[in-house]
């Protein structure tokens, strides 16, 4: 009658743990199947963790002064600016030097040097300072005005 079909075994594909109840479960052969992480893993994972951590504590702490000294650079930059501003509406003959403290934080000094660059010319020079961690910070402007 009939041929009789004989089914063939299939192999299991290399690495495929037969015993397992889960017959998806894979493992490289030479691994072990172990659950979970070792200690060891643990404290190198954290180690790692530390170091990106303590990279951008010192990251956000220079951030953080970098922009505290663009604020004072700015508030003295604009006492020099309006300074300047105010001087040159000034009338010619009336402009003279001087100085004045602002915020308690700032010293602004202005000087009116004559006949320069030429004749019939003065030079406006702003000069704004102050102290930032320990060292003498200043922003100046310089302006020419004509008679």
């Amino acid at each position: 009658m009939g041929k009789r079909i004989k089914k063939e075994k299939r192999k299991a594909p290399e690495g495929f743990n037969e015993k397992s109840e889960d017959k998806k479960t894979m493992t490289v052969s030479g691994l072990r199947n172990n659950n979970g992480f070792t200690l060891v893993e643990i404290i190198v994972a954290m180690g790692i963790l530390t170091i990106a951590l303590l990279g951008l504590v010192s990251v956000t702490v220079m951030v953080i002064k970098s922009n505290s000294f663009s604020k004072t650079m700015t508030t003295a930059t604009t006492l020099a600016k309006d300074k300047m501003e105010q001087l040159k509406n000034t009338g010619y003959d009336s402009l003279a030097g001087g100085t004045d403290t602002v915020e308690s934080i700032y010293t602004r000094t202005w000087t009116v040097t004559s006949n320069s660059p030429a004749a019939d010319m003065k030079t406006i020079e702003v000069k704004v300072e102050w102290n930032w961690q320990g060292a003498v910070r200043n922003v100046t402007l310089r302006s020419i005005v004509a008679k």
